[in-house]
């Protein structure tokens, strides 16, 4: 989609290809659950967790990671003094459990994944104790127990003074609810945008590319006086109390998307013949602005790419939307009634600029 992305190293038409290629092989095990009188949930494959019911419970579990905001915590600690680990271990459980809750899934159990390059990134005082906080205060607000997981140290396969987060989760559909993979979407049903804190978890590569070519690297001053690392450092925003009280009202929910890579074409992600018209734009984060510009990224391909302010799509009956934007005022949360959903062949529009994205440019089944 962008140069200037895939200038940084991420090029998506290649990693949704070796995506498409792992659903069709993993598509073909799935009649090894009903060996254990489970069954998969194979419309699930291709949304961003994988759904399966046994003994009459529904399931949801998913598998996901940091990528490397992690290096740009290491870069900042380096030009700063500053640590910010809490920060990115937070990043890393709300990127799995903001996936899960896609499917209509309430997070119960959240893994950790902390792989190093040399158990010497430990020694440093402070690193350990910031990175478990940050990751058992992002499960305390996603309502999720902490199980375990795994820390190997890899050296040669992992840079030595870096680490890699990653970790994974399973939830449950409430009952009497099913799971929300797109089937109930309809024509005329609103479209509610609800606000990132900033950069989230997509696009470190890019902006490590850009402090390369600063002279100030991180510690750059944006226009509000705060430096780059510290702003793109921010936290990921949790959606799990968002989604929690939207499935324990009576708001007919159709669709949830979470605004990751991709984009706003994330908007498009359920495989139905829909237009999705954004007739407004949330305001994007100073960062994310920043970014942008200093990669002189067209506005189409700074949409299609990175969240531009937008983190999370709620899709609700027509009319239901100032309601959804109310729920998530009253968990903190900054929602807009940006649109609708319209018949017509896949695509989104984006009405104040001119932009629009056809289904061939987002293929992630």
């Amino acid at each position: 989609m962008s140069d200037a992305y895939e200038a940084s190293g991420v090029d998506y038409d290649i990693l949704d290809a070796g995506k498409r290629l792992s659903l069709s092989q993993a598509a073909a095990t799935s009649k090894l659950l009903l060996d254990h009188g489970g069954r998969a949930h194979d419309a699930s494959r291709g949304e961003p967790a994988f759904v399966f019911s046994f003994d009459n419970n529904t399931f949801a579990f998913v598998l996901e990671c940091l990528g490397t905001k992690s290096v740009i915590a290491r870069r900042f600690e380096e030009e700063t003094g500053e640590q910010r680990y809490a920060g990115i271990a937070y990043d890393t459980v709300a990127a799995i459990v903001n996936d899960l809750c896609c499917v209509g899934a309430l997070p119960l159990v959240v893994n950790a994944y902390f792989s190093t390059g040399s158990s010497k990134w430990y020694e440093k005082e402070g690193r350990l104790s910031s990175l478990v906080d940050g990751w058992r205060r992002a499960c305390e607000d996603a309502g999720a127990t902490w199980g375990g997981g795994e820390s190997p140290t890899l050296s040669g396969l992992v840079a030595e003074d870096d680490i890699e987060l990653a970790g994974s989760a399973v939830g449950y559909v409430p009952d009497g609810r099913e799971p929300i993979l797109g089937a109930e979407l309809e024509a005329g049903d609103d479209i509610v945008l609800v606000a990132s804190s900033g950069l989230h978890a997509n696009g470190a590569s890019l902006v490590r590319a850009i402090a390369d070519d600063l002279p100030d690297g991180l510690r750059t001053a944006l226009p509000s006086g705060r430096s780059f690392g510290d702003a793109t450092l921010d936290p990921t925003a949790n959606y799990v109390p968002l989604v929690r009280t939207l499935l324990s009202s009576d708001l007919t929910v159709t669709y949830l998307s979470h605004i990751t890579g991709h984009g706003i074409r994330k908007v498009m992600r359920a495989a139905r013949p829909f237009v999705y018209r954004i007739e407004a734009l949330p305001e994007i984060p100073e960062v994310l602005r920043f970014v942008t510009e200093r990669s002189g990224m067209e506005q189409r391909d700074a949409y299609g790419t990175l969240n531009m302010g937008a983190g999370y799509a709620v899709f609700c009956r027509n009319g239901q939307g100032p309601a959804v934007v109310d729920v998530a005022a009253s968990v903190g949360l900054k929602g807009l009634v940006a649109g609708r959903v319209q018949s017509g062949d896949r695509s989104v529009v984006l009405e104040p600029l001119g932009v629009t994205y056809s289904s061939d440019e987002l293929s992630l089944r």
